[in-house]
């Protein structure tokens, strides 16, 4: 009887630690499953992050060379507004200038026209 006994309790044993082993086997697999379904959800994450920081590289990139584009652009429109302007002033010069001609021209020809008249005058008498 006591060996039947302690045959039992052994039998008993050996399942509780079967039991146990496979609760055991279990929960280490049911981790494992959690931990890369975690881990997944996190690589997903950072590729997407990964993903979008190209993007924003390749369109800083972008940008920079467009803004310099721009930026050279902008110093030719300046350089073109001020050859412009200059040549206005050098077309209000060349007016002054042929406002001060004439003037100079009119006050010749008021002047030759007085000694004309003059000379007429005194041919005349």
């Amino acid at each position: 009887m006591l060996s039947r006994l302690l045959k039992e309790h052994h039998a008993k044993q050996n399942k509780r630690k079967e039991h146990q082993e496979r609760r055991r086997r279990e929960a280490i697999a049911a981790a494992t499953c959690l931990t890369e379904a975690l881990v997944d959800h996190l690589n997903v994450g950072v590729a997407r992050a990964y993903v979008n920081q190209r993007k924003l590289d390749h369109e800083v990139k972008t940008l920079q060379v467009q803004a310099s584009q721009f930026s050279k652009q902008t110093a030719q429109w300046i350089s073109m507004v001020e050859g412009f302007n200059q040549a206005l002033k050098e077309i209000g010069d060349v007016e002054n200038w042929a406002r001060s001609i004439e003037m100079d021209m009119r006050t010749i020809a008021t002047a030759l026209e007085y000694v004309q008249k003059g000379q007429l005058t005194s041919a005349s008498s």
